[in-house]
């Protein structure tokens, strides 16, 4: 028997509404969360078209189904990847067609999945564990006959075949999920050493990263100022009202212990490095993470929490090593300092869920361009007035180097000798 999809209704209005305008499909993304026992989708979002495709509509009303822009729909995933807080993952594609799909075509969607997450995977300072669900759907919808087509894929094995999976309807499904709240306070020192000057500092500093990001996963997780059992109910002492945990809205505050070795168990050894320079992020992160409330595990609930911190930080890096190259700055070769701010995070309300998602705003960006953004990317209306930030900034110097604008959010010092 294959898995089950139980679905936001308000992802099935949306995707009844999209209107094909001629095209010969039209194709996006579904996001949602894994559990053993089935997954849940709350979110579905249409891959926004290429310029040049809007300017060759005839063309594309020619095009066959299996001519899939491969390339551009992972991108489209990458960029949604980011929007996610913890707990949420791009489970899968939805394409709707005016017929009824062949095997090319669904060869074509089995491509796609596999391609958008091994792209994804690639930025991730996390892996999956083997207890995971490892399967992402396909989606297909005939616009002409209304048939709905469901298959999933094993993405741990490249032979996998499709299997049948059903996909069902919920009102309110996203309405009482549980969030978890954390802040972490970030302190990360990346020497860069001489034998590895071949490298960029992108991946210099994402080796660096990759270091902390044990310290995390190794991390004690309070939640509520408690250490729980992993293997424990999350709602475990919740008070319950005629036989149903008081989940609407409810949140829990989270906070990371990360471990030190001081016992005598753990002898450390000191050694010299020769560095042409280092990196320090330095600040302070707020991190979120949404769990269902149908009997969530804590071991989940942390997992979720744990992934959002290593996501924002790994993603707020990436997206300025991005902003630099695309303002051309050039690299400093003397005995300098650099110091750019991170982008800041900012929750987006999903309409009429307690679910946000996230965006990220460099310190010129307009509350327009977000908005803007957001509708391009995940193609839902939001209100300006919705958007909240989750860092504030405050103004400072910086000693030797310039004046600056320091954040609550992440600074990244770049030092070169």
């Amino acid at each position: 028997m294959g898995r089950t999809y139980i679905v936001e209704e308000t992802v099935g209005q949306y995707l009844s509404n999209i209107n094909l305008q001629g095209k010969a499909f039209v194709s996006g993304l579904l996001i949602g969360q894994c559990s053993s026992q089935k997954d849940y989708i709350i979110l579905a979002t249409r891959t926004p078209p290429k310029e040049e495709q809007n300017e060759n509509l005839k063309h594309q009303q020619k095009a066959k189904l299996d001519n899939l822009d491969e390339e551009w729909a992972t991108e489209h995933a990458n960029q949604v990847s980011r929007m996610l807080p913890g707990g949420l993952l791009v489970l899968g594609v939805f394409i709707i067609t005016t017929l009824e799909m062949g095997n090319d075509f669904q060869n074509a969607l089995r491509r796609l999945v596999f391609a958008m997450e091994k792209s994804m995977n690639k930025r991730r300072l996390w892996n999956f564990t083997e207890e995971e669900i490892s399967e992402r759907v396909t989606l297909h919808i005939c616009s002409s006959t209304k048939k709905i087509f469901c298959r999933t894929y094993d993405i741990h094995d490249p032979k996998s075949s499709a299997k049948p999976a059903d996909w069902k309807y919920q009102n309110g499904l996203s309405t009482s999920w549980l969030s978890l709240e954390c802040i972490v306070h970030i302190n990360i020192h990346i020497p860069l050493s001489t034998t590895s000057v071949s490298y960029t500092l992108e991946k210099n500093t994402k080796n660096g990263l990759a270091r902390w990001a044990k310290q995390i996963e190794n991390g004690v997780y309070l939640i509520n100022g408690q250490v729980k059992d992993e293997d424990g109910d999350l709602l475990e002492g919740q008070k319950k009202s005629r036989g149903n945990v008081q989940a609407t809205s409810h949140s829990f505050d989270v906070r990371v212990l990360t471990q030190l070795l001081l016992n005598s168990d753990h002898r450390s050894t000191a050694t010299v490095q020769i560095c042409s320079g280092s990196v320090n992020l330095k600040g302070a992160v707020k991190c979120r993470a949404y769990i269902h409330s149908n009997k969530p595990k804590v071991k989940d609930a942390v997992q979720a929490m744990k992934r959002d911190i290593l996501n924002t930080v790994a993603d707020r890096c990436e997206m300025l090593f991005e902003d630099l190259l695309l303002n051309e700055i050039p690299e400093k070769k003397d005995s300098e300092k650099e110091f750019h701010i991170l982008p800041h995070r900012v929750f987006i309300p999903i309409p009429g869920s307690t679910v946000m998602l996230c965006d990220y705003k460099f310190g010129d960006e307009s509350a327009e361009e977000m908005r803007d953004h957001f509708i391009e990317m995940l193609d839902h209306m939001i209100q300006i007035e919705d958007l909240e930030i989750a860092e504030e900034i405050n103004t400072g110097v910086i000693a030797a180097v310039a004046v600056a604008v320091l954040a609550a959010g992440i600074s990244f010092h770049y030092f070169s000798d």
